[in-house]
């Protein structure tokens, strides 16, 4: 019996390799190593959606397509999702870069009035037009190095009216089409220099005002008409915030509707692992100086581990999270840039897969799989980070016929084109 035609917008054939992992959901532990290789492949995309994939053989005679792509030869894996970024800031950390070099700690900056603060400041006085401009750039240069989906973070607000014009950047910078934003409120980041001591005070700012503010911000969002929830986020740290008002931000948000996750343990073990896990966070990010217990916790847990090499990298140290450590425990790890312009001023996906792969010991396929279907599950989204039939069409097609030129090489672009929603951008 011949097999019924397929009908399809493009073909995609002549692939030396289609990558993908393989099941549905995040993969845990030894299982992140799991992908699926296809040589001299063949992928089918109608609306937007993948029909087909599969041995070109079998598969291309069956496609009717109104476009016929050649990959050359060359690889194929899904696109890349960024779930950890600070992506909309206004200005630069140049000169803390220098400081840092001299001997200064970032935690140490931070509590002098700098780092974060700095770029507070900077953001304050600029406006929305302005902090979209700067953010394009940043943006265009993500998506070159293969990412179709981007978490973008408020926090350099740090007031109501300030935090409210960065998520009308965020959701402005969602409509240039360029990637798909998911918005993050952020405002317990740092404590204003207006607080100053009153660090308890400005907790409940950001509860009683403006988290709520941000909450009607999104509801009259494109980001609430798309069905794109709005995540909530802390920074849980010694300089930063405590566990208890840590918890207190993220219920407040959860209350409001917003999927909680938490910046933890990246200088020091102060427990919000576990009451992350307790308010049932999506993701537990940074993760530097997590304990073996809050490894394993991670690992009974749904919870996405997400580890940011190039954080670690840019200080110039070898305070990595132990990514072999959160597997060994069976948790999911994800891999994100934490783009920002203090600690990490990474616009490469790839470039922070590679350092992964050498400084925290992941192999290319836990590497690939942390920056796709881990990924995506840190951000709720399941219709993305694979290349079969039902998930959107978001890939990227590299220079090289080998996929594991993605993290082999670094400091160029390994990128050749990157595809979303089935249309070449």
């Amino acid at each position: 019996m011949t097999a019924a035609p397929i009908a399809a917008d493009v073909l995609i054939d002549n692939i030396g390799q289609l990558v993908s992992a393989p099941g549905l959901g995040a993969l845990r532990g030894s299982a992140q190593a799991n992908i699926t290789v296809t040589a001299d492949a063949a992928l089918a995309i109608r609306a937007g959606v993948i029909v087909a994939a599969g041995p070109a053989d079998a598969l291309a005679p069956r496609v009717r397509a109104q476009t016929r792509i050649d990959a050359e030869g060359r690889a194929v894996c899904p696109g890349l999702i960024d779930c950890h970024t600070h992506l909309v800031y206004a200005g630069d950390r140049v000169g803390e870069f220098e400081q840092r070099l001299q001997g200064a700690r970032y935690i140490d900056i931070l509590a002098a009035g700098g780092g974060i603060l700095h770029t507070m400041r900077q953001t304050r006085a600029a406006s929305v037009e302005a902090l979209v401009a700067q953010a394009r750039p940043r943006l265009l240069a993500l998506r070159e190095s293969g990412v179709t989906t981007v978490e973008v973070k408020t926090g350099y607000g740090l007031d109501r009216a300030s935090e409210v014009a960065m998520f009308e950047a965020i959701a402005a910078l969602d409509a240039l089409d360029l990637c798909d934003v998911i918005p993050t409120a952020l405002p317990a980041h740092a404590t204003p220099p207006e607080f100053r001591a009153e660090r308890e005070r400005y907790v409940e700012a950001v509860i009683d005002d403006i988290l709520p503010a941000l909450a009607e911000a999104h509801a009259r969002s494109r980001f609430a008409a798309r069905g794109r929830a709005l995540g909530v986020d802390a920074f849980c740290e010694r300089e930063a915030f405590s566990v208890e008002q840590s918890r207190r931000v993220l219920a407040a948000g959860r209350r409001l509707g917003m999927i909680p996750t938490l910046h933890t343990d990246q200088f020091y073990a102060l427990g919000g692992i576990e009451m992350a896990l307790a308010l049932g966070a999506r993701s537990c990010d940074h993760l530097e100086a997590a304990a073996p217990e809050d490894r394993a916790r991670l690992g009974a847990s749904a919870s996405i581990a997400v580890v940011l090499p190039a954080c670690a990298f840019n200080f110039g140290n070898t305070a990595f999270a132990d990514a072999r450590g959160l597997l060994a425990a069976g948790a999911a790890v994800a891999i994100a840039t934490d783009h920002n312009p203090g600690s990490s001023p990474c616009l490469s996906l790839p470039l922070a897969m590679a350092i992964a792969c050498r400084y925290q010991r992941l192999t290319p396929a836990e590497a690939l799989n942390a920056a796709t279907v881990n990924a995506a599950a840190a951000l709720g989204l399941s219709d993305r980070g694979r290349l079969m039939a039902g998930q959107r069409a978001d890939l990227i097609m590299l220079h090289a016929s080998d996929w594991r030129h993605l993290v082999y090489g670094f400091g160029g672009n390994p990128v050749a084109r990157v595809m979303r929603a089935g249309r070449f951008v």
